[in-house]
């Protein structure tokens, strides 16, 4: 089966990212770009994850041509691929709808350093105006919102967390969703404090050696 690995760590991290609360049903996607395959494996349109299997996972070629698998590909395979193409070190993409994450995004608000762990996106959570769903012009909201950022608020939508592997893009989108909740909570009481953009560089300079494998909990 072509691209056997990438699919199996799609089918893994589709239920954890369902188990984590970070979507419902078969809310949200994930793909996997195997850059010196030159293919990437991403999720189906429409079929629940705990129904996932890796036969399930289509392959695509970078333009978007399907060259294994019968199911239709996610309804957002337009700014996965386009994000491939902006930012040639990424090779992972996930795509949530997770509760505080997406709260801010119907605000239309990006999540400002509340909280050190925003770090895993940059110094902030950036936003995308508001497209939709399934369009070019969402593609080109995404790509032109994430800049060098590892995460994106869609508005009115949810939130897209990219990385070097499966694992710290999902990482990125369940440590984001904790920095969400966390400035939901602190807003409800009084204004909360923000991190200023000199101690955020250091942070981010800590976390690029952070842990085993630098944080990487990837299966692929």
């Amino acid at each position: 089966m072509i691209l056997s690995n990438e699919r199996k760590a799609i089918v893994t991290f589709g239920n954890k990212m369902l188990n984590a609360g970070l979507t419902t049903g078969s809310g949200g996607n994930l793909s996997l770009f195997n850059r010196q395959e030159n293919l990437i494996a991403i999720t189906p349109s429409g079929i629940e994850y705990p129904d996932l299997t890796p036969s399930d996972i289509l392959v695509l070629e970078p333009g978007g041509k399907v060259v294994d698998g019968t199911n239709k590909p996610s309804s957002e395979t337009g700014f996965h691929l386009a994000l491939y193409r902006k930012r040639p070190e990424v090779c992972a993409v996930v795509h949530t709808h997770s509760t505080y994450a997406t709260t801010f995004a119907c605000l239309n608000r990006e999540i400002p350093a509340v909280h050190y762990l925003v770090g895993f996106s940059g110094n902030k959570v950036p936003l995308a105006p508001y497209a939709t769903f399934g369009t070019e012009a969402l593609a080109k909201a995404v790509t032109s919102a994430i800049k060098d950022y590892n995460a994106v608020l869609l508005a009115n939508h949810g939130l897209v967390a990219v990385g070097t592997t499966l694992g710290r893009a999902f990482n990125t989108a369940e440590e984001i969703e904790l920095v969400a909740r966390l400035c939901y909570q602190a807003e409800t009481i009084g204004k909360p404090v923000i991190l200023s953009d000199e101690e955020m560089e250091r942070v981010i300079e800590k976390f690029a050696d952070y842990g085993p494998g630098s944080g990487d909990k990837d299966a692929n």
